[in-house]
C-alpha cells in the first residue's frame, strides 16, 4: 500500500497495513500486518502510525493528532465484531495490550502495557467468564503495575514493595504461589499505591486508558533509555523515526497448564545452529519470560508437556524463516491449547551466529551470497576476535547460570547501572553490571559494563537480547547467587563478593569466578573463512595490514591481509636492544659520528625488512622512512634533570666511599671489615658515575637543542631526512639490500619505499635521488636491480594541492589520514578528544570524531582531489589509505567510492574491513 495515500490516514488495521513499509507502522506492526496477511494466527489488532507520534512529540501541548482518537474508536469496534468482546462491557470484557515498535528494532528501550480495559467492573466479567478468580487478579495486578509505571510515572519499587510484603505474609517465595485472595490484596494495595503517588484515583474508564497509553508509548520514543540506545548504535533518524503503537488483542497464557507462553528464536542466536531456540513457561504471561521474574524452561522441553503445541511450533518456525529469509525472533502465546504469534522481528545475534547462519541459509537456498554479505555489519566481526578464557588456567567457578552471551570478561563487580556508567565510563575502570535481573533503564550500565550478570532471568531475557546485540558477555539466571542491591553484595553458597572485588564470567559456559581469569583469543571458524572468501571475490578494494614487526606480519596474514601498507621503522628504533645506538646517532656532534652509529644501525634495520619481507612474500611490504622528530628517543628534559642530580648526590657518595676506604689502612680495622668496605667500593666506581653523568649532560643539551614549540609541526618526516641525509640513506639503503638478498635466496619480494610528510615535489625528488644512487651501488654489489615501487605519504594539505606535480616522482599515494585530519580541522587530536570534541559530538557540531569516522565533506574532498590530480600525471598511480580510518567501515564506502585501490589498518580489523570493502562494492552496483 503506498503511503502517500495515507497522508491523513494514521489508524491500519493488521489486514490493510503495509508489512514493507517498516518507517511508517514500526518493525513490529508492519510485521503483524504481514503475518496477519500470510495466514499466521495473530490475535486482531490495528497500528497507529509513526508519523502520528511524531506529531503528537511536535505538538506543544502534546495532543494526539486530529481524528486519530476517531478512528482508534472505529478500530476497537471491529476488534469487538471479531472477537465477540465488548471493550469495557463487564459481562465480556475485550483487552488489549498496548506495544511500542519502531523502523529499527530497539528491545526493551520503549514501554508495553498489558490487559488494558480491566476497571473494577471488567475485571468481575473476566472471572466470571473463565471462572478462575486468581487468574483474574492476577492480570488485574499486572495491569495496574504496568500502567502505573508507564503511564502514570509511579516508580517500580513502590509496587515491588507492597508485593513482597504479601508475599512474605503469605509465606510464599515464587508468584504462582499466591492465591486468588493474596492477589486481590495486592491488586488493592496497587491501586492505593497509584492514588497516593498520583493524587488520583486509578482512571477506570477503557477508553481514557488506551487514550493515556498511547501517548505514554509515544513518549517513550524520547525516554532516556531509548535516546541512549539510539545514540549508542547510530539510529539515526533516517534509520528510525519515531515509535508506533500497537494495539492487539489480549491472548492469556496464564489460564492454567494448558497455556502458557515464550520466546523463540527460528535458530540459536548464541552459535547459529539450525535448531528452533527458545524458552517458555505454562501459566505464565510474556513478561514473566523476558523480563526474568521467573526462570522458564528450556523450548526443548515443550516436546515432553504439549507435543501437539511443539509441533505446531516447529511449523510456525519454518512458515517464518521461509517468508522473511531471515532469523526471527518472535513471541508466543498458548491460550487453552491454541497457538498465538504475538510478534516477530529479525533476530538479533552475536557474530559467531551471523557468520554461521550466513553461510548456512546460502546453502540451503534460502539467501544469495550477497545477501550473505550484506546481512552482517562489518563491525559485528570484532565481537569473534573477543577473548575467551585460557583453559589452562587453573580455576573452580563458584556459580553456574545460563550462557546468555558468549566471550568472557573480568572487572569489579558494581550493583547498578548509574555505578557502572560513572566507574566503567568515567573513570576508565572495567567492570561486571551485577544485578537480580535488567531492566530497560539499566541500559546506561551495559554501554559502560566490560559484562553483565543476573541472577535470574533466562536466555531471552533483557540482559541476554541487550548483551548480544552489543556482543558482551552476559551469564543469566545464576540462581546460586543471591544479589543483594542495598548491601552491595552477593553471596555464593559459603563465600561472597562485595563492590570493588573483581570477578569474572564466561558467557559461553554460563560460569562465574572470583578473581581474574586469563584469557586466549579466539580463533576463525570456518564459516567465517568462507564467508570472507566470498568477501575477497566481490571487492575491489585490496585489504592491507599496518605491521611493523615479523610477529605483526604474521598476525596480518592470518587475518587476511593482501599486504603490508605501512610498515613504521620508528618502532624498530625503539627496540630496547638498539635504542642505544639510536640515541648515540642523535647525540652525535658530528656527521662521522653519526654515521659510525648507523653503520651498526643498518645490519639491524636490514635483517628487521629481510624477515618482513621473507614473511610476507610474494605481498608488498611498504616501509615508512623515519617520520617522527628524533627527541622523541631522547627521555624528557625534566626526567634528565632530576636522574642528574641523583647521578650527582651518587658521585659525592663514591667519592666518600673512596677516601673511606684510604683511612681504613691508618686505624685498626679488621681484615674483613676492609674487604668488606673494598667490595662495596668496586660496586659503585667514581669513573663509572662520572660517565654516565657525561653522558645524560650531553642528552640534555641535545634535548634543548631538538626543542620544538610545535614538533608534530616541526623537524619530522621528510624535512628530516633531508637536513640529516645519512638517516634515511640508512634505511633505504638496509631496504634495499634486504630485498636483494632475499632475491638471491629466490624469494619473491615486492617492496614499497614511503615518505612521510612531503609536501613538495622537490622534496620527493631530492630523497628520490638518494633511493636511485643507492640502488645503483646495491645492484652492483649483488649483481642486478631490485624490483621495488617509490612513493610518498599524502597527509598534508599543500601535497594534496600538489598531488598532479607529486605524481611525476611518486609510484603510489597513500593517505595518512590521521596528520591529514589534523592539518584540515586545525585540530591537535590529543587535545581535541580531551577537552571540546565530545561535546561537539553531543551537541551535533560535529556528527562523528572525524579522527574515527572520516570527514568526506572535508578530507575525503581533498583526497578526491589529489586522487583526481595524481592521476592525470600518471594514470596508474596506485592509491591507498593507511590511517587508522582504514579499517572504519564507512570510510572504507568513501574510498571505493573516491576511486582508491588500497585500504591499510592494523591487523585485528583486517577481517572487519575486507567484508566492509565487499559491501562498498556491492553498493556500488546498486
Amino acid at each position: 500500500m503506498d503511503t502517500a495515500s495515507h497522508s491523513t490516514k494514521h489508524v491500519f488495521a493488521f489486514e490493510e497495513g503495509n508489512g514493507k513499509d517498516k518507517k511508517l507502522l514500526g518493525g513490529k506492526g508492519a510485521n503483524l500486518c504481514e503475518m496477519t496477511q500470510i495466514g499466521l494466527n495473530v490475535p486482531p489488532g490495528f497500528v497507529i502510525s509513526t508519523a502520528a507520534c511524531l506529531e503528537y512529540l511536535d505538538s506543544p501541548a502534546r495532543a494526539l493528532p486530529a481524528g486519530v482518537m476517531d478512528e482508534v474508536r472505529a478500530q476497537m469496534q471491529v476488534l469487538e465484531a471479531k472477537t465477540g468482546k465488548g471493550f469495557g462491557n463487564p459481562e465480556d470484557p475485550l483487552l488489549v495490550s498496548v506495544r511500542s515498535g519502531s523502523a529499527m528494532s530497539m528491545p526493551g528501550m520503549m514501554d508495553t502495557i498489558l490487559n488494558l480495559g480491566l476497571n473494577t467492573e471488567t475485571l468481575q466479567g473476566l472471572i466470571r467468564q473463565t471462572g478462575d478468580p486468581r487468574f483474574g487478579y492476577d492480570a488485574y495486578r499486572r495491569f495496574i503495575q504496568l500502567f502505573g509505571k508507564v503511564a502514570l510515572g509511579v516508580p517500580d519499587e513502590l509496587f515491588d514493595h507492597e508485593f513482597e510484603a504479601v508475599k512474605d505474609k503469605a509465606h510464599v517465595k515464587e508468584d504462582i504461589g499466591l492465591s486468588a485472595a493474596d492477589l486481590k490484596e495486592i491488586s488493592e494495595r496497587f491501586l492505593k499505591v497509584v492514588e497516593a503517588h498520583t493524587g488520583a484515583p486509578f482512571p477506570g474508564d477503557p477508553l481514557e486508558q488506551l487514550e493515556i497509553a498511547i501517548k505514554a508509548v509515544f513518549n517513550s520514543w524520547m525516554g532516556k533509555r531509548a535516546v541512549d540506545y539510539r545514540r549508542q548504535f547510530h539510529i539515526t533518524p533516517d534509520m528510525a523515526h519515531g515509535t508506533a503503537v500497537n494495539v492487539v488483542t489480549m491472548v492469556f497464557g496464564n489460564r492454567g497448564n494448558d497455556s502458557g507462553t515464550g520466546v523463540a528464536f527460528t535458530r540459536n542466536p548464541g552459535t547459529g545452529e539450525n535448531k528452533l531456540f527458545g524458552e517458555y513457561l505454562l501459566n505464565a504471561q510474556g513478561e514473566d519470560v523476558v523480563a526474568g521474574i521467573r526462570t522458564p524452561k528450556p523450548i526443548d522441553r515443550l516436546r515432553d508437556e504439549m507435543p501437539e503445541m511443539a509441533r505446531q511450533l516447529d511449523d510456525l518456525r519454518d512458515k517464518l524463516e521461509s517468508h522473511y529469509r531471515e532469523i526471527q525472533d518472535f513471541e508466543f502465546t498458548i491460550e487453552r491449547g491454541q497457538l498465538f504469534c504475538l510478534q516477530t522481528r529479525n533476530g538479533k545475534m552475536n557474530a559467531q551466529a551471523m557468520v554461521r547462519t550466513s553461510v548456512e541459509m546460502e546453502r540451503e537456498g534460502l539467501i544469495t551470497k550477497e545477501q550473505a554479505l550484506l546481512r552482517i555489519a562489518p563491525d559485528l566481526l570484532e565481537q569473534m576476535l573477543f577473548p575467551r578464557l585460557d583453559p589452562k588456567a587453573r580455576a573452580e567457578a563458584v556459580a553456574q547460570g545460563l550462557p546468555a552471551s558468549p566471550g568472557a570478561a573480568s572487572g569489579i563487580a558494581v550493583f547498578d547501572a548509574d555505578r557502572a556508567e560513572q566507574m566503567g565510563r568515567e573513570l576508565g575502570q572495567k567492570v561486571i553490571l551485577v544485578r537480580e535481573e535488567t531492566k530497560p533503564e539499566d541500559i546506561h550500565g551495559f554501554f559502560a559494563s566490560e559484562g553483565i550478570l543476573t541472577s535470574r532471568g533466562g536466555k531471552t531475557s533483557h540482559a541476554a537480547v541487550v548483551a548480544r546485540g552489543m556482543g558482551k558477555p552476559c551469564v543469566a539466571g545464576a540462581e546460586g547467587i543471591v544479589v543483594d542491591v542495598n548491601r552491595r553484595e552477593a553471596y555464593v553458597g559459603e563465600t561472597s563478593f562485595r563492590e570493588g572485588q573483581v570477578i569474572t564470567i564466561d558467557g559461553t559456559t554460563g560460569k562465574v569466578y572470583l578473581g581474574a581469569i586469563p584469557t586466549v583469543e579466539p580463533d576463525f571458524s570456518p564459516e567465517l573463512n568462507t564467508l570472507l572468501a566470498w568477501a575477497d571475490e566481490v571487492a575491489s578494494l585490496e585489504v592491507m595490514a599496518n605491521a611493523d614487526t615479523p610477529d605483526d606480519a604474521r598476525s596480518a596474514l592470518k587475518y587476511g591481509a593482501v599486504g603490508i601498507g605501512l610498515a613504521r621503522t620508528e618502532r624498530m628504533f625503539n627496540d630496547p636492544a638498539r635504542l642505544p645506538i639510536v640515541i648515540e646517532m642523535i647525540v652525535a656532534d658530528s656527521s662521522e659520528d653519526r654515521q659510525a652509529a648507523l653503520d651498526r644501525l643498518l645490519p639491524l634495520q636490514r635483517s628487521d625488512f629481510r624477515e618482513l619481507f621473507e614473511v610476507m612474500s610474494p605481498r608488498p611490504v611498504t616501509i615508512r622512512l623515519l617520520d617522527p622528530p628524533i627527541h622523541e628517543f631522547l627521555p624528557d628534559e625534566h626526567q634528565l634533570e632530576r636522574e642528574l642530580i641523583e647521578l650527582r648526590r651518587l658521585a659525592e657518595t663514591t667519592r666518600g666511599m673512596v677516601v673511606l676506604s684510604g683511612t681504613m689502612s691508618l686505624i685498626h680495622a679488621s681484615d674483613g671489615a676492609r674487604r668488606e668496605l673494598d667490595a662495596m667500593r668496586r660496586m659503585i666506581d667514581p669513573a663509572l658515575v662520572e660517565d654516565a653523568i657525561a653522558k645524560k649532560e650531553t642528552m640534555l643539551r641535545k634535548v634543548r637543542v631538538l626543542y620544538e614549540t610545535n614538533p608534530m609541526l616541526g623537524h619530522r618526516g621528510v624535512r628530516l631526512g633531508i637536513t640529516f641525509p645519512e638517516i634515511y640513506q640508512m634505511q633505504i639503503r638496509a631496504i634495499l639490500e634486504a630485498a636483494a638478498e632475499c632475491a638471491r635466496m629466490g624469494i619473491e619480494v615486492h617492496p614499497q619505499i614511503k615518505v612521510p610528510q612531503v609536501c613538495t615535489a622537490q622534496e620527493l625528488k631530492r630523497v628520490k635521488s638518494y633511493v636511485d644512487t643507492i640502488h645503483e651501488e646495491v645492484k652492483q654489489r649483488y649483481g642486478h636491480p631490485v624490483n621495488f615501487k617509490f612513493g610518498t605519504m599524502i597527509e598534508v594539505v599543500r601535497a594534496c594541492m600538489r598531488a598532479e606535480s607529486l605524481a611525476e616522482v611518486a609510484e603510489f599515494f597513500s593517505f595518512g589520514t590521521n596528520d591529514l585530519t589534523q592539518a584540515t580541522f586545525s585540530f591537535s587530536r590529543e587535545d581535541a578528544e580531551n577537552k571540546f570534541l565530545p561535546l561537539y559530538n553531543q551537541s551535533t557540531i560535529l556528527q562523528d570524531n572525524p579522527f574515527e569516522v572520516l570527514d568526506v565533506k572535508g578530507v575525503g574532498k581533498l583526497m578526491k582531489l589529489a586522487v583526481e590530480w595524481g592521476k592525470q600525471t600518471r594514470p596508474d598511480i596506485h592509491v591507498g589509505i593507511c590511517g587508522e580510518h582504514g579499517g572504519h567501515p564507512s570510510s572504507i564506502a568513501f574510498c571505493q567510492e573516491a576511486g582508491l585501490d588500497y585500504v591499510s589498518c592494523s591487523a585485528p580489523r583486517v577481517p572487519v574491513a575486507r567484508l566492509a570493502a565487499a559491501h562498498a562494492a556491492l553498493g556500488a552496483k546498486l
